[in-house]
């Protein structure tokens, strides 16, 4: 299964640092977790979603990536209450039963959000990240036709 990340350079190691010390949408602070996108996309979108609407001033680190890894994700159900959910994933992490698991994104519910535990023993089989430079203002800048008859309603 390919999964993918956006993510700043520094921040690529698949550890689960950045959510254990911060908390993430789907589990609570001081468990480690990698969060994946199934579909480069979504990667881009929930970053965006965590972004100042001006992209004025952001980082200019930021590196698309992706891994392969040769397991099946478990899938955990969406509750209506985040804190439901965020239970069940926790529940998941602390059994180490599979190394990873599945919930349909909030942002794009076609696509999934896959986490990987970091503490599962497989999770040293994972490869790093492949990466490339992604730029925001470069996705994201207004294409020729716009800038040249104007944004039509």
């Amino acid at each position: 299964m390919r999964l993918w990340r956006l993510t700043r350079a520094p921040f690529v190691a698949l550890d689960g640092a950045g959510p254990e010390q911060h908390g993430a949408r789907y589990t609570s602070l001081g468990r480690p977790v990698v969060n994946f996108a199934s579909e480069p996309g979504l990667a881009v979108l929930v970053a965006l979603r965590y972004l100042p609407r001006d992209l004025a001033g952001i980082d200019e680190d930021y590196v698309l990536g992706w891994t392969d890894v040769d397991a099946t994700a478990e899938r955990v159900p969406v509750e209506q209450d985040d804190d439901v959910t965020r239970q069940l994933v926790d529940n998941w992490l602390d059994s180490r039963r599979s190394l990873l698991a599945a919930v349909s994104s909030k942002v794009l519910p076609e696509a999934d959000i896959v986490m990987m535990n970091p503490l599962h023993p497989d999770a040293a089989g994972v490869k790093p990240l492949v990466t490339r430079p992604f730029s925001f203002s470069e996705c994201l800048h207004t294409p020729p036709m716009l800038e040249r008859y104007g944004n039509r309603k």
